[in-house]
């Protein structure tokens, strides 16, 4: 039996990821974005995917363009507005296939208080103490210069699985090896912000 990787293209991959991720409140309506690599073919959700598409993307709908042409991806008419920040880390990061930006229903409490959030269970001590980059404007070229100061250093963790940086007041950023495993990656840490968030009633 195939997988899922193998049965799909890299644009029905992404299509598929995101129905998945709005399915299990991994994000939402309001924003985020997907990107996968394929070669050295890119391919990202348009702009609006979660507003405008309800996440009910199509792979004819993905933007697509090449590492060696990104000045003419950033200026395709649908390029995403935190895809400016994928397309630095790809850059950083030679070696990663998937990065995903999004808001996940456990993990947006703690960017809305600006909290660290510490492993609490087996699945997410991979990932260490998720952490913010510092404050930046949003979809800026500082804020995607201040995603890969926190990505350095944990390249082993993105060969591997994933890493991951938090966004101050928005949502969570992930790089990956590839699209499947940064949705898993994904769901690890929002169950892990879920219990991190239910240890402190359980105390009380």
């Amino acid at each position: 039996m195939l997988s899922l990787d193998q049965e799909m293209s890299v644009p029905e991959l992404i299509a598929y990821a995101g129905r998945l991720m709005f399915e299990l409140e991994l994000t939402d309506m309001a924003g985020g974005n997907i990107s996968a690599r394929d070669g050295l073919t890119l391919y990202i959700t348009p702009t609006l995917a979660g507003n405008k598409h309800h996440w009910r993307l199509e792979s004819g709908d993905m933007v697509a363009g090449t590492m060696n042409e990104l000045d003419a991806l950033k200026a395709h008419p649908k390029f995403s507005r935190q895809g400016l920040s994928h397309l630095v880390i790809y850059s950083a990061f030679p070696f990663v296939g998937a990065v995903i930006h999004a808001h996940p229903k456990y993990v947006r409490p703690f960017v809305a208080a600006e909290k660290p959030i510490p492993p609490a269970t087996n699945a997410a001590d991979y990932f260490g103490t998720l952490v913010y980059h510092a404050p930046a404007e949003l979809y800026s070229q500082d804020e995607a210069d201040k995603i890969v100061d926190v990505l350095r250093g944990q390249e082993e963790r993105m060969r591997t699985k994933a890493a991951a940086v938090l966004m101050p007041r928005h949502g969570i950023i992930l790089a990956s090896r590839d699209l499947l495993t940064a949705v898993d990656c994904l769901e690890r840490i929002n169950n892990n912000a879920f219990a991190v968030m239910a240890q402190k009633w359980l105390e009380k």
